[in-house]
Formats: C-alpha cells, structure tokens, sequence
C-alpha cells in the first residue's frame, strides 16, 4: 500500500526521533555503570619457586650428545629467573637441590611444601624410551639419540589439592609457547609409551596428566611440569642449548606468570604453606633444607 511523501517522510522523522532518544537514553546509562574490578598483578609480592629438575649427582637423561639433563635445566632454569626478576617477579627463587636422588626428591618436596609460594614450576628437558634408542657416533664416542619425537610437553597432577588452577597456569604455558610458534610432542598418548603413557588433558595447550609425580602431587600448592624439549633428539638438543631459543621459553614462562597472577592475585601466606597432615609425616621439615642459589 502507497502512503502519500509527506506522511511517510513524518513517519520516518518520529522513528528517528525515536531511535535518537533511545540511544541517548541507552548511553546515559551505560554512564552510572561502573566498570568490573579488574583482577590485578602484584609482581613484587607473587612468589615463584623454579625447580632445577634432577641434580650434578644424579643429571637425568644424556642428550644425545652425552650432555646431562641438568646442564640443559639449570641453564634454561636461570634463564628463566633473570626475565622472571627483570619483569618484576623479584620474589622468584630457583631452587636447586644437590644429592642423590631419593635425598634430592624429598629435599625438594620438602622445601616446596614449607616454603611460601603461589605457584611451582619444574624445568625438565624430556628423553625416550629405551625402546627407541639408536646409535650413533660423536666426536670418537658411541652414544644414543632418537630423532623421532620432539617438541615440549606440560605436566599436572590430579591428585595435588591444587589440581584447577595448576592446570589453569598449564594451560596458559601451553598457550604462550604456542603463540611463540612451539609444538607440543603428542606422543605421550600412544600406548607404545607403555607405563609413561600419559592423558591429555589439553590437546590444545599441550598439558597431560602426571598424577602420582611426587614434585607435583605433594607441594601443596600450584605446580606444574614443564619438558622444554627432547634432548635426546640432536636437531632440538642443540635447539635447547641455544641461548635466543631458552630466551623465547623464558618469556613464554614470564607472560603466563603474568596472565596467571592477573587472575588469581597472591595467595594469602597461610594458603601459601597450607600442608595436609599426611604429607607433613611423609616429608617431616630438614633442620638444614638443601638448597642454594646457582652458580653464576
């Protein structure tokens, strides 16, 4: 039906009108709305335990050049700690525990359960099966690689009190690396892994379940795991080695320490040693805790 110009020229001023006197109704207010509190980042006061995986003693996996996983942890691991201070996390400690290994592991544990934190984070450098060892000869020497699997991987246990927002960091790890263009290795979900087969739990951030790794199970607080990478494989051994490549890791680390914290804020100091009573009998406090700052 055809209405005459000048009523539907009407028509359409008072819609107008209309609309513009919504909007400014609308706009009005959106103005006595105050915006949500953002949750914020006290860098100076967030704690963050860095722990140098493995020992000089007991070094872990050789890399395929017969190097020990802990020169690859301890370098990264420091790494790591000079962003972590340089950004502003001066609270962050890199523990290093020397010894044997049972000594070492409980050492650690026990530091981690009575030290006050907001979060632990592991740095290990990952190998393989004996299964998938090859040889090959270096510089005179006969030693083992597997070229096969490479890439990270992220670790939370199940059974940590902590559970949720461990696996909250992990994901942002996984993220982080992920944007600096890094892949995670998704091996650990075949069942040639056999007993270190492993769940994922975050196929897009990389993050499988490690339920009854004891540095993540008992430090009753956030812990995470992270393999950097596969040692074992001699493209990425030197990868691993190469001092641009820890840089990209560290600031993957200290971005997702930051998004982290930005949302959970410091952990009150009672929630930051709360242990349970069983684990206080398992791991009962060193009169003399081993642990000390890294060479330099």
């Amino acid at each position: 039906m055809n209405y005459p110009w000048h009523v539907g020229a009407a028509s359409l001023l008072a819609s107008f009108l209309l609309a513009l006197g919504l909007a400014q109704s609308v706009r009005a207010e959106s103005s006595k709305i105050t915006p949500a509190k953002q949750a914020s980042c006290d860098r100076s006061q967030f704690r963050v335990i860095l722990d140098v995986g493995h020992s000089a003693e007991v070094p872990g996996a050789l890399s395929a050049r017969g190097v020990g996983e802990y020169t690859f942890n301890l370098s990264l691991a420091q790494t790591i700690e000079k962003k972590m201070l340089e950004a502003g996390f001066s609270k962050t400690t890199l523990l290093i525990t020397p010894g044997k290994a049972i000594a070492g592991l409980v050492s650690r544990v026990n530091y981690a359960a009575h030290t006050p934190a907001d979060l632990f984070l592991a740095i290990h450098h990952d190998a393989v099966p004996d299964s998938f060892l090859q040889k090959w000869i270096y510089e005179g020497k006969n030693h083992n690689y597997c070229d096969r699997f490479k890439g990270h991987s992220i670790f939370v246990s199940h059974d940590n009190d902590e559970y949720k927002t461990s696996l909250q960091f992990a994901r942002l790890l996984g993220l982080r690396l992920k944007s600096q263009g890094l892949q995670y290795t998704p091996h650990y979900v075949e069942r040639f892994m056999g007993r270190r087969q492993r769940q994922l739990v975050d196929a897009e951030a990389g993050v499988y379940r490690f339920d009854n790794l004891v540095v993540l199970r008992s430090t009753n607080k956030p812990a995470v795991l992270l393999e950097a990478g596969s040692i074992i494989n001699r493209d990425e051994e030197l990868l691993m080695a190469d001092p641009a490549h820890q840089a990209t890791i560290a600031s993957a680390v200290t971005n997702a320490v930051e998004s982290y914290c930005s949302a959970q804020g410091s952990r009150k100091p009672e929630q930051r040693i709360a242990r349970r009573p069983q684990q206080a009998e398992m791991h009962p406090p060193l009169l003399f805790p081993i642990f000390g700052p890294a060479p330099r």
